[in-house]
């Protein structure tokens, strides 16, 4: 019975957040969903999910909160290298073709995948003539994400997966440190907009070449995944190409006859 409750409470605080915050995470998977509240309530120090759902109905504050543990801002720069050495060499010389790209960084998180991208642009010479669109739900993420300072102890880590994506110089020549921050260049973000956007509600909103999701689906049901697909089909101009995370696919998808795979073990796909 306990969980049976824990369940109806879980449940009810979903749909609480979307009736007063207009967030949408009833499609959510339900056992990472659960995981990430468990996580929440001993954080903020909540007795129960109910407690939790009173706290964020009259707490805006407490809502964004809860909202961090909710979206998992979580990354890092060149993450799985492979993909981007797959884009650098496979990908992009076919993007040369375009007289101007659009790209769409969905789920950008704090921004360590944009600057990713724009840094492989850069390094190809078609930064200049790209319009990225970075999006997420998490407003502080993307206000971490437009600042693009990062912490300066991760930046070792990040080298290693740059020059394993391909890098062509010193990913230090993108960056200055000050104290215990990296603080990102300027240049790389003149070209991208950061908005707020949700796969579970909002619509398309531009054509683009290239659609970078990567990690996010997999937290989304089987419905909310194909919305999401759906969205990325009609965006993606034709012959455009789609990236998801490494455990992500669209094979089983109700889209997956209306893509190839175009680089399948680094789960790049192209649309038909």
């Amino acid at each position: 019975m306990p969980d049976r409750n824990q369940a109806i409470e879980l449940k009810l605080l979903i749909e609480a957040i979307y009736l007063r915050y207009s967030y949408d995470f009833r499609d959510y998977s339900s056992a990472s969903l659960k995981r990430r509240v468990l996580l929440a309530l001993k954080q903020m120090r909540c007795e129960s999910i109910s407690e939790l759902q009173r706290r964020i109905l009259y707490d805006s504050q407490a809502f964004m909160e809860l909202l961090q543990f909710l979206t998992i801002p979580v990354s890092e720069m060149f993450r799985d290298p492979s993909y981007y050495l797959a884009l650098r060499e496979q990908v992009i010389p076919l993007l040369r073709t375009y007289p101007s790209l659009k790209i769409w960084i969905a789920g950008c998180s704090t921004g360590e995948e944009v600057y990713s991208m724009a840094i492989l642009l850069k390094e190809e010479g078609l930064l200049e003539r790209t319009i990225l669109y970075a999006t997420d739900i998490n407003p502080r993420s993307l206000e971490r994400a437009r600042q693009g300072i990062f912490n300066i102890d991760n930046m070792r880590q990040y080298t290693d997966n740059y020059q394993c994506a391909g890098g062509k110089h010193s990913l230090s020549d993108y960056y200055t440190a000050a104290y215990d921050s990296a603080i990102m260049d300027k240049s790389l973000k003149e070209n991208v907009t950061f908005a707020d956007h949700s796969l579970a509600t909002d619509s398309v909103f531009a054509e683009t070449q290239l659609i970078s999701c990567r990690n996010v689906l997999i937290y989304f049901n089987k419905p909310l995944q194909d919305r999401a697909f759906g969205l990325f089909l009609d965006s993606l101009c034709h012959r455009g190409f789609l990236g998801l995370g490494s455990k992500e696919t669209l094979e089983f998808s109700g889209y997956a006859g209306r893509f190839e795979a175009f680089n399948k073990q680094e789960r790049i796909f192209r649309k038909l």
